[in-house]
């Protein structure tokens, strides 16, 4: 018996169908679970069979994100009665924009949150594309952060686009976009975003940026949550003239109206992975997770 054919995968609910992928990829056994909630909205967990060997448990944490991330810990730690190697694979991991102390006496959740993995007995922290390194640091485990780009690449090279140009909306994501322009054989550029820390409104002051003129614009971000980047960009864009204005992420959260919105800006078309499961999540991030477990 080969090593990947001694792992079994447990599969979230949310994740099912990517946990799947990843245990067709690894040639190893999947275990699902069922979840019950009760009228005061507990959840109660059942796996549907005993797991054995190394054991990956798949699950994001999008919203619920509270109820996701309970439901994961609670894996783990079920998990961990039948194997002493258990790899917590987050594709979306929640909490992690609230890595550090922007203002004061805010609280660390994604510190708390790296303790309760380790405390539920996780070996081992997969993520996909995390919002920053500096979330991954929080963890006394091994962590590894798995990139999705170049799938995402992969599929943009099948759009035949019309001299294509990476943008970042803000210059936070400039190295993203630098690595997705790379991959493509293609040029990036930032764009200059405000957000008040407070309020959340994005304000974009970019001056003029002519080199999109009749371009069509790959617009490239971690994650889309409420889309307010995403739709003032596009709007400072369409103003400059630009083509085809293309939203592609990693992880689409989408939160309430926000693909509308994002739409009513001019957006062509949004792509991301399905770390997070949806209509937009047309790229396949179990490649590359399967290459970071094996």
């Amino acid at each position: 018996m080969s090593l990947l054919a001694r792992f079994t995968v447990i599969g979230g609910l949310s994740s099912e169908q990517l946990a799947r992928k990843i245990a067709s990829r690894l040639k190893a056994r999947y275990v699902g679970y069922e979840l019950r909630i009760f009228p005061d909205g507990e959840g109660k967990i059942t796996l549907k069979a005993k797991p054995t060997g190394k054991i990956i448990v798949v699950h994001s944490i999008y919203p619920p994100v509270d109820s996701n991330l309970v439901q994961v810990l609670a894996l783990v730690s079920q998990a961990r009665k039948y194997s002493s190697q258990v790899y917590a694979v987050i594709p979306y991991m929640g909490y992690a924009r609230q890595d550090r102390e922007f203002l004061p006496r805010e609280v660390v959740t994604m510190s708390l949150v790296a303790k309760m993995f380790k405390a539920a007995g996780a070996t081992r922290i997969i993520v996909v594309d995390i919002h920053s390194m500096m979330a991954l640091r929080h963890f006394c485990i091994p962590a590894k952060n798995a990139t999705a780009i170049g799938e995402l690449v992969k599929y943009f090279r099948k759009l035949h686009l019309k001299d294509p140009l990476v943008v970042s909306p803000d210059m936070g994501g400039i190295e993203r976009a630098k690595s997705f322009a790379n991959l493509m054989g293609t040029g990036y550029i930032a764009l200059e975003k405000h957000r008040d820390r407070k309020t959340g409104e994005v304000v974009i002051s970019s001056s003029d940026n002519q080199e999109v003129r009749n371009r069509d614009l790959i617009l490239v971000d971690d994650m889309i949550s409420t889309g307010g980047s995403i739709v003032k960009a596009t709007e400072h864009l369409k103003r400059q003239k630009c083509g085809r204005v293309f939203a592609c992420c990693i992880h689409a959260l989408l939160i309430g109206d926000a693909e509308k919105r994002i739409r009513r800006a001019g957006v062509t078309r949004i792509i991301s992975t399905n770390t997070i499961p949806g209509k937009t999540g047309v790229v396949d991030v179990s490649p590359v997770i399967a290459r970071a477990i094996s």
